[in-house]
């Protein structure tokens, strides 16, 4: 076995859910209200990380069914952001700034030749940038749709003032709007002095080298930056056009 992958075996459960116990427990000690998510999260992601990883070799056979792969990831990103946001009736709009986000991004990265123009690259990028867009999205939304709710009376003074809706609305969200890009920008940050993230070690574990692994952990978080970027500025603008709204 390659001394750099990770054994897969009964210590793997082991350690899988005994991980998943203490985020349970200290979410339950810290009455976080998220100790039964925590555990149905992790459940869910053994689930369809196994689906997945049946499914993987198939999918990767060809264009079109690596395409139908990646609209269904747009799909559920879309489904989640609308629901964290409001709901699945008023919230479906959240699919264009992740569309747009990720779309940008991805085309800019793949048609530069800096990823390699095949399925099993495209893929993995793809994904990458739909869940990064999709964070942004729903922070970017929530924020904006919790601020025009406690800022109410601002937001009618401005319209008394005769600020158009939508001038009104930015006036009260615009402020806060750029919070939704703190995780990117921290990690971005930090990268290499407080983490390593998740391309970078999976480039090492696949055998690169590490001149390799910067080079394609740097891609990915600029390339996420600029998704990210562009899903909470279109957000803003459905929420503040009252394209997104609340019930």
């Amino acid at each position: 076995m390659n001394q750099a992958t990770i054994s897969i075996g009964p210590v793997l459960g082991v350690v899988l859910a005994g991980l998943v116990l203490v985020a349970a427990t200290a979410a339950a000690v810290g009455r976080l209200g998220v100790s039964r998510a925590v555990v149905t999260a992790s459940i869910r992601a053994v689930a369809q990380l196994a689906l997945v990883s049946l499914l993987i070799t198939a999918v990767l056979r060809s264009w079109w069914s690596t395409a139908a792969f990646i609209l269904l990831m747009v799909l559920v990103a879309a489904l989640t952001s609308a629901r964290r946001v409001s709901t699945l009736r008023l919230g479906w709009p959240a699919i264009l700034p992740i569309v747009a986000g990720a779309g940008v991004a991805g085309v800019v990265v793949v048609a530069a030749g800096t990823v390699p123009a095949t399925e099993i690259a495209v893929l993995p990028i793809a994904g990458i940038l739909v869940g990064g867009a999709m964070t942004a999205t729903s922070l970017s939304g929530r924020r904006a749709l919790d601020e025009l709710r406690d800022r109410r009376g601002e937001f009618e003074a401005a319209l008394a003032l005769g600020f158009l809706p939508r001038d009104a609305a930015l006036e009260v969200c615009r402020p806060t709007a750029g919070q939704a890009l703190m995780p990117a920008l921290d990690q971005t940050r930090t990268v290499g002095l407080v983490t390593l993230p998740g391309a970078f070690v999976g480039v090492l574990l696949g055998g690169g080298s590490a001149v390799q692994a910067g080079a394609t952990q740097l891609l990915v978080l600029v390339g996420l930056l600029a998704a990210e970027a562009i899903a909470a500025a279109l957000m803003l603008e459905l929420v503040a056009n009252g394209l997104v709204s609340r019930p």
